[in-house]
């Protein structure tokens, strides 16, 4: 007699130790030191939201405080939140070297300690992608948006110069099984999921941030020494499996260099801005 083999299930992903090791991580590094080269996209991304001053905003997973810093700029009442109180000390020198008005806490990006409806906007540039429970981090941000608010997001797509990079550390170190990649928060369609059901209007358009560099190697050098997640991708590997993880990211680095004896890397971007109802 014939009997049906059950097809064995693949454990579940522990996502609370997958926070602590990428708490770890971007706590690793300095990652304040190329953060602050991405400046630019919390301009754009506050010019897109029509941002008013005098209105409350969140900017979640702050880092060192891109978005906050344009937000305030524009005489938003700003909250500026990171789980790595390390980032959030250097968002905080920032806004005191201008004298802006910030508030800064520390808050995991999936539980925010804020109430319901509490903000006019709720932003994030490269940074709430990251979490590893993407619809509890997309109900938060949804939660503590009021009403007719809007939240405004900045994430790297799949099939740019970061979507690509991470593709290749996933060839030297995979990633967890059962988590959807990061990336896919730079895309429309896992954006309309994440947020289903909440959206009153949604508009997106892909931008380019542009990594200036004097070449390919010098890049890599500081992303190896200030990124977290190429920091600790070098640290877990061996000296054989570190100078063909540099090769390949120097490859990378040059087929999407655009310029001649120098390095002008064009990484597409997803920016997004989600009215909620």
């Amino acid at each position: 007699m014939n009997q049906a083999t059950a097809t064995p299930t693949a454990p579940a992903t522990d996502l609370v130790a997958l926070k602590l090791k990428q708490q770890a991580t971007w706590s690793s590094g300095d990652y304040a030191v190329v953060g602050t080269t991405l400046q630019i996209v919390g301009e754009t991304l506050c010019e897109a939201m029509d941002l008013q001053a005098g209105q409350r905003l969140l900017d979640v997973a702050a880092g060192n405080g891109n978005a906050t810093l344009a937000a305030a700029r524009r005489g938003c009442e700003v909250v500026s939140t990171d789980y790595v109180g390390a980032l959030l000390r250097r968002g905080q020198a920032r806004a005191e070297a201008e004298g802006l008005q910030v508030q800064f806490r520390e808050a995991d990006a999936e539980d925010l300690p804020f109430a319901d409806g509490a903000f006019d906007a709720v932003v994030s540039t490269f940074g709430v992608m990251f979490t590893p429970n993407q619809e509890r981090a997309a109900a938060e941000l949804a939660r503590v948006c009021r009403p007719g608010g809007s939240i405004g997001l900045a994430n790297w797509t799949p099939t740019g110069f970061i979507g690509e990079l991470f593709k290749v550390v996933g060839r030297y170190l995979p990633p967890p099984a059962g988590v959807t990649p990061p990336s896919q928060w730079g895309t429309e369609h896992r954006l309309h999921d994440l947020f289903e059901g909440r959206v009153a209007s949604f508009e997106a358009q892909r931008r380019h941030y542009v990594f200036r560099y004097r070449s390919p190697e010098q890049w890599l050098d500081s992303f190896r020494t200030y990124y977290g997640p190429i920091h600790k991708a070098f640290a877990a590997l061996d000296g054989d499996g570190q100078a063909a993880l540099a090769r390949d990211l120097i490859a990378l680095a040059a087929r999407f260099n655009r310029a001649s004896g120098t390095m002008a890397v064009p990484s597409e971007y997803l920016e997004a801005v989600i009215r909620i109802r």
